[in-house]
Order: structure tokens, then C-alpha cells, then sequence
């Protein structure tokens, strides 16, 4: 074989070693990746140019897990107040709407990195089992959204115990 041959295979290779971890990385954490949008804020202002610059994909991760008569979620937002969250439950779906404001200092500047997602943003989270939504509570506290949504009737577990014969 020749050494272009041996070139060529071992590019191909790794190309398809990278692109199944890709692939495994956008099954892991499609849902966590948002896209913030820009738009007029919702204290009436435009977007300025540098917010426009600045949005685009953020990660806002989460965490869902339920016990014996709850589901439990956790959102990591920072930088919002608990009033600017929007919360649904819908097909099975907590949906997380919210607007982030870019905070501006008085002083001139230039940005050199801007990694915050500025914006109208949108989540929806799978739920793992049907909930009673009259009865969900939501607390925002250090950054971290979580809503508590008991468990409907039919979807709380049940223990068995297993008589010895």
C-alpha cells in the first residue's frame, strides 16, 4: 500500500472518529443548546449593536430528575430576576421562555470577548411522566430556575412487597 493510500485511509478515519463524536456530543446536549434571539427588550428599547453581535447559541443547561411523587427541574440561567420567565407545560413539555437584557456601563468601552447570549430565548424540556400542572411551583434563586411538578395520580409509583412463601 502506498503511503498516500495509508494517508488517505488514516484521514478517513479520523474524520469519521470525529464526526460520530460530534454526533454523540448533539444527542447528549442538542436540548441544552438555545438560541437567544435578538429584538426589542422588554423594557420597550431596541437592541443595540453590540447585543445584536452577542446573540446567538447559549447553553442553558438542566437537570430533570423525579422521586416516588415528584419531577424536579433545574435550569441554569444566570442574570435574571424570577419575574422575567415565562412557564408552560404543554404535550409533555416544560417550556422555559425568558428575555436576558445585556447590562450597560455608563463608561466607553470596547468589548474584546463577548460569550454571554443576550435575548429571547426558548427551552423545552421533556418530561419523563405526566404531571398535575394546577399544582407545579417554580423558585429562582443564584441563577438556578427550579420548578417542582408533582406527579399525577396515575404516574406516582407504587411499592410492592414481595411475601415470602
Amino acid at each position: 500500500m502506498s503511503t498516500l493510500q495509508q494517508f488517505r485511509e488514516g484521514l478517513s478515519e479520523a474524520w469519521d472518529s470525529l464526526l460520530d463524536g460530534w454526533q454523540r456530543l448533539y444527542r447528549h446536549a442538542a436540548g441544552a443548546v438555545t438560541r437567544f434571539t435578538p429584538g426589542v427588550s422588554q423594557r420597550g428599547r431596541d437592541a443595540t449593536d453590540i447585543a445584536v453581535r452577542s446573540t446567538g447559541w447559549g447553553l442553558l443547561a438542566s437537570e430533570v430528575f423525579d422521586d416516588d411523587d415528584r419531577i424536579v427541574v433545574r435550569l441554569e440561567v444566570p442574570g435574571m430576576e424570577k419575574g422575567d420567565f415565562d412557564l408552560q407545560i404543554t404535550e409533555g413539555y416544560l417550556v422555559i421562555r425568558g428575555h436576558k437584557e445585556m447590562e450597560h456601563e455608563r463608561t466607553e468601552r470596547r468589548y474584546h470577548v463577548v460569550e454571554c447570549a443576550y435575548g429571547s430565548f426558548e427551552r423545552a424540556i421533556p418530561l419523563p411522566g405526566e404531571v398535575e400542572t394546577g399544582k407545579a411551583s417554580a423558585s429562582y434563586k443564584r441563577g438556578i430556575l427550579r420548578v417542582e411538578l408533582p406527579k399525577s395520580t396515575s404516574q406516582t409509583r407504587k411499592k410492592i412487597k414481595v411475601d415470602a412463601t
